[in-house]
């Protein structure tokens, strides 16, 4: 059966023995998707989720009962007051974006607690000079690194009892870091640690990529306001495009009148027949979030078997889906990504390569055979081609698939 897919019987058999020592992980993980299953479908049964709520709205959006709907069933999952879930949002850095924005006010202050975001986050933090930029509203920007990949809890505390800060933003991921994602208890733990110092400080999480990883959210341990992407983990493979931003009521509304304008926020935004994918999506991700982790998991075991430095390790505690190999080469590196399209069912005759690509300082490669553009919460496996050469891995809609995948990348560069 392997071998027609060009997987030698080496590769085979170290697979089985992944699979057999892997056992113990799988079960945990299947355990956490059986009760944030739980959580989506009671969200589903309370709000009375029909066919009704399946249909669309065009225009201006008036009085869209699918999408108002969807946005309490969003609010109950993730554990928060109120919800904004839109197919205007074009990425989750768009929904980010947006929050920011909502947020801050010419001379407030956002501070990063773990260090620079993402990259693409620079020209809007204005990092990287940019005339539409927060610091081209006078809006400032801090950071705090983390130490030993965890809050470094005393700098923090000393920094937000001044009180001038008006944000704290928190990236879950690592983005393109080569540092630890934050697991919620330690968001937890540094969330008590500022509120006993400063009760104002708005404090926002990047949820990227950690939906439905644990059974809590940051909306259920403190944090007033967080942002994701629906073709990434909540959107379950099923939501073609949008994002959404969860938490306090208030917050929310202002980002509600920051996407769409002052005086109609949520009460406009045509949802053009989107409304039974964000659904479905939602309803699927639990189990596609556990088939990412165990492709994840297995990528692990496989990698460092063969002698490369993963993160992390296959039976660490995880707080998002992204998994790390460390190539030391570039040649090896873009050698994965292209074994991973060419272990897709989308594309998969394409050849991925380092290209200039929008928001990154460095070139980028990325490999993604999916049926939603730039969906990562499919198969997907993309880097920056600077030293130490490190692939982040995410994604698979289902275990079998993403496994297909990895046996592939990895039979191409042996």
């Amino acid at each position: 059966m392997y071998k027609q897919f060009g997987i030698s019987e080496e590769l085979e058999n170290l697979a089985n023995e992944a699979e057999e020592n892997l056992k113990d992980e799988f079960a945990k993980i299947d355990l956490a998707c059986t009760k944030n299953s739980l959580k989506v479908l009671q969200a589903f049964q309370k709000h009375r989720i029909a066919e009704v709520h399946f249909g669309q709205t065009t225009g201006y959006g008036y009085d869209d009962i699918g999408r108002d709907t969807i946005e309490k069933v969003f609010a109950d999952v993730l554990g928060a007051e109120d919800s904004l879930v839109r197919t205007q949002f074009i990425s989750g850095t768009h929904a980010i974006t947006v929050a920011l924005f909502a947020c801050l006010r010419p001379g407030d202050t956002m501070l990063s607690i773990c260090g620079k975001p993402y990259d693409t986050l620079d020209s809007i933090i204005g990092i990287q000079e940019n005339p539409s930029s927060l610091k081209a509203y006078k809006i400032n920007y801090e950071q705090i690194d983390l130490v030993d990949n965890d809050f470094d809890i005393p700098a923090i505390v000393e920094r937000v009892s001044k009180k001038d800060i008006k944000l704290i933003e928190i990236q879950r991921s690592r983005g393109y870091a080569l540092r630890h994602s934050l697991s919620v208890e330690k968001m937890e733990k540094v969330i008590q640690e500022i509120r006993k110092v400063n009760q104002e400080v708005i404090i926002m999480v990047d949820n990227c990529y950690g939906e439905f990883v644990q059974e809590k959210e940051p909306t259920e341990i403190g944090a007033d306001i967080m942002v994701g992407s629906l073709i990434k983990n909540l959107g379950g493979g099923l939501a073609p495009n949008g994002a959404y931003i969860a938490g306090r009521k208030d917050l929310v509304g202002l980002a509600a009148e920051r996407l769409t304008s002052p005086g109609q926020g949520k009460e406009v935004g045509p949802t053009l027949g989107i409304n039974k994918s964000i659904l479905q999506g939602l309803y699927m991700a639990p189990h596609v979030v556990s088939s990412s982790l165990k492709t994840a998991i297995f990528t692990s075991y496989l990698l460092e078997k063969l002698g490369y430095q993963v993160q992390p390790r296959f039976n660490e505690k995880r707080a998002d889906i992204v998994q790390t190999i460390e190539f030391g080469n570039e040649e090896k590196l873009i050698k994965y990504c292209q074994g991973i399209q060419s272990g897709s069912a989308i594309d998969s005759n394409s050849v991925p390569m380092p290209w200039d690509m929008p928001g990154y300082t460095d070139k980028v490669i990325m490999a993604a055979g999916a049926f939603t553009m730039g969906s990562s919460i499919e198969l997907s496996c993309d880097a920056p081609i600077r030293s130490p050469y490190v692939a982040f891995q995410q994604g698979g809609l289902t275990y079998e698939y993403g496994k297909l995948g990895v046996l592939k990348a990895i039979q191409n560069i042996l």
